[in-house]
């Protein structure tokens, strides 16, 4: 397989963008520096909020920027784009279609990876846009797996440790990630996914058990494979 230069469509947001061009240098098989993936980053962070963009049309549109930055990136050599933010995927059908070279979809390979490992009831966290674009709720149909959202409450806590605690560049408060660690076991999910790439930050932070999935990292795998290279050895 002919090997493949990653672009990486960041700053959306900017720590997620350095957290995953980590996370594929770390999952990559390589015993050199060629050996590893060629990557294009753009940390881009004036893309407007995802989030506020779906909830309230009125807002910036990200997806003129986004696809601006798809063609940056396809400029500057990248055959394979991957965006590090679950929220942008609300906007897949239009971004794939206006790029200039193939776009990865998250939301697709986490429900797939999901499925793969068994999953029949499926907690989503993400944020409010996400939540209310239903990309993982579809995703989850298509594969007869049940989809399982917090409660509003739970929803707002969620929210906070995005944009309270991460993008504001704070510590996950743990107090309030254990108030929603508490309320999914409850909801009886067998695997919870991760759906914002801040909270694969918070996973990271917090040393979050097997139960849940980092959609992050399954970009990141899909990524290494996608490009023409090898996921080392767990």
């Amino acid at each position: 397989m002919n090997k493949k230069t990653l672009g990486i469509l960041g700053g959306v947001g900017p720590l997620a963008t350095m957290y995953i061009g980590e996370m594929i240098v770390r999952r990559t098989d390589a015993a050199c520096d060629q050996d590893h993936v060629d990557m294009v980053i753009t940390n881009n962070t004036n893309i407007p909020d995802r989030t506020a963009y779906i909830l309230d049309r009125t807002k910036p549109d990200p997806v003129p920027v986004i696809i601006a930055d798809t063609e940056r990136l396809a400029e500057a050599g990248a055959g394979l784009i991957a965006i590090p933010c679950n929220t942008a995927h609300t906007f897949y059908g239009d971004i794939v279609k206006a790029s200039p070279v193939p776009v990865l979809n998250m939301i697709e390979e986490t429900v797939a990876r999901a499925e793969r490992e068994g999953a029949r009831m499926l907690g989503i966290l993400a944020t409010d846009g996400t939540v209310a674009s239903e990309v993982y709720q579809a995703a989850c149909h298509r594969r007869g797996i049940e989809p399982v959202l917090p409660s509003p409450e739970i929803q707002r806590d969620v929210m906070s440790v995005i944009y309270d605690n991460i993008k504001a560049g704070r510590p996950a408060d743990r107090e309030t990630w254990g108030r929603i660690d508490r309320h999914m076991a409850g909801r009886g999910c067998d695997r919870v996914i991760l759906g914002c790439t801040e909270l694969s930050v918070v996973k990271q932070e917090l040393h979050l058990d097997g139960r849940y999935l980092d959609s992050l990292r399954v970009l990141a795998e899909a990524a290494i494979e996608a490009c023409g290279h090898r996921l080392k050895p767990e």
